[in-house]
């Protein structure tokens, strides 16, 4: 990291980190979508208007907006604005609808909720009135897509000085049923971002592009990546292939990805016109969110003739782990990278006894980028201050993570331990399989039976379960782990974010 980005880095609040960017490079872009730059000075004059427009309405530190606002500059501008007054901001994917919405209003005692109106044929105002109805408190709804609060920055209070206060509430971003609100500090996602943008190696050369919702925890991430470096993103309102590749072209992005579903989303795409550049400017793609199977990696780098660099987060820890460009292939294609300093993470049986190296257990994780904790659920850190992740998987002594599963995914069958990430990783090889996801069933004799759902490729025979199965065994699975049933869909559920698989509704389906 080159001393700039790193002094950068050291910012104790957003509004700080802002602040020293504008002041170092006011002109360069920050944002860019369709026809429409924002640049780092810009950032800082107009969030501040937009800030003493919030103030006039009401909006005080620690006061708590909601907003549910697609990816757009004027999104960002918004909660850059919150961010400099040191309100407490509570991000909603806008695809959320009233049962999630309402879940966030309600829990997060929220004073105000920003909406977009009507946005891609469902009405936002429609539903915050709904949900208004029901509430001891409702908030004040006010519209926010292409226009924004005004006000003269005279107003203004002194930004916040403290960044280690709880500003931001995410929501886990649903592959479980019940979501949760997730605390997070300027600190936090300022460590989270940080991480990101030494693991990548990025310039002010380089073009990023987010194709996620700006209300997922990336977005803060993302963000302050580009505030360290001073290079631009290209937005995507509405991210779809193959219309988001006239975005990249024109914008020659350097940088893209998301996570393994974009992955294939941009293998697909170049596999119509294998001998041709899908984006000509194009060197790395990077994400995370969601386990790789080996088999993606080597396709990306084969097939795109571009980097790949895939890592290991959370909404409760945004940046975990991150490979780096200059890693082993091995490491690359079968690990989630390294973390980065200051961030711990301990292997440990169900008893939190730590394990010693190249033994999977629970994943466990301490460092600043940690949240805080969640809202109004029970405190999910040991006594030792580890984060209990849920997640399984093993250190190597080069000190790189492999994830082998979560310990919801471990199916449990005559006595048995399953990983089906293992399972999911064979599967991806199949050219008859586009996708996969493996989950364990109630089943009266075993306890579970393995149940393979897979996602099939355009045009792609109908698989069966003989052929499943003759699969891998031929890639050495034991005999104990074969599926005995097999599901296929048209697309495999998904949430909207980063595009992760909804196992419980494949559970809910098929038990």
């Amino acid at each position: 990291m080159n001393e700039t980005a790193h002094a950068l880095g050291t910012s104790g609040t957003f509004w700080e980190l802002i602040e020293r960017r504008a002041a170092l490079t006011p002109q360069a872009p920050f944002l860019i979508q369709d026809d429409r730059t924002l640049t780092f000075g810009e950032l800082r004059s107009r969030a501040e208007r937009v800030a003493a427009g919030l103030y006039d309405m009401g909006v005080r530190p620690k006061t708590v907006v909601a907003w549910q606002l697609p990816t757009r500059l004027e999104t960002a501008l918004l909660s850059f604005a919150l961010a400099r007054i040191g309100a407490v901001q509570t991000p909603l994917i806008p695809f959320y609808r009233d049962r999630e919405t309402g879940y966030a209003l309600r829990e997060s005692k929220a004073e105000f909720f920003a909406v977009p109106g009507t946005w891609r044929g469902f009405d936002h105002a429609a539903m915050a009135a709904r949900l208004s109805a029901d509430l001891a408190r409702p908030p004040r709804v006010f519209e926010s897509y292409d226009t924004l609060p005004d006000g003269d920055p005279a107003v203004l209070p002194p930004p916040p000085a403290d960044g280690t206060s709880v500003r931001w509430i995410y929501w886990t971003s649903g592959t479980t049923s019940d979501p949760k609100g997730v605390l997070h500090t300027d600190r936090s996602l300022i460590a989270a971002g940080s991480c990101l943008a030494h693991a990548l190696r990025l310039s002010a050369a380089d073009v990023g592009s987010m194709a996620f919702p700006f209300a997922h925890v990336a977005g803060p991430d993302y963000s302050v990546m580009l505030l360290m470096y001073g290079f631009p993103a290209v937005l995507f309102e509405h991210f779809a292939m193959p219309d988001a590749l006239a975005g990249y072209r024109r914008h020659g992005v350097t940088v893209a990805g998301g996570s393994t579903a974009f992955y294939s989303m941009f293998l697909t795409e170049q596999r119509k016109a294998p001998s041709t550049p899908l984006i000509p400017t194009l060197r790395l793609l990077a994400g995370g969110g969601a386990p790789k199977p080996p088999e993606i990696y080597h396709a990306v780098v084969r097939e795109m003739g571009v980097q790949l660099t895939h890592g290991y987060g959370m909404t409760e820890v945004p940046m975990i782990t991150m490979g780096a460009p200059d890693d082993t292939v091995e490491h690359l294609a079968a690990t989630e990278g390294r973390p980065p300093e200051g961030m711990e993470i301990r292997i440990t049986d169900e008893d939190g006894k730590p394990l010693p190296y190249d033994t999977d257990g629970e994943v466990r994780l301490r460092g600043e980028a940690v949240c805080k904790g969640y809202l109004a659920v029970t405190d999910p850190f040991d006594a030792d201050g580890f984060l209990i992740t849920g997640d399984v998987g093993h250190v190597r002594p080069s000190g790189h993570l492999v994830l082998t599963g979560r310990l919801k995914d471990i199916i449990i069958r005559k006595g048995e331990n399953i990983s089906a990430k293992e399972i999911e990783d064979l599967l991806a090889r199949h050219p008859g399989v586009g996708d996969a996801a493996v989950i364990g069933l109630p089943d009266e004799s075993r306890g579970e039976r393995v149940c393979a759902v897979v996602e099939q490729p355009p045009g792609a025979a109908p698989l069966t379960l003989a052929e499943v199965t003759a699969h891998l065994r031929g890639e050495g699975l034991s005999v104990h782990k074969l599926p005995e049933q097999l599901e296929l869909l048209p697309a495999l559920p998904r949430n909207e974010t980063l595009r992760k698989v909804l196992k419980y509704r494949l559970r809910d389906r098929y038990t």
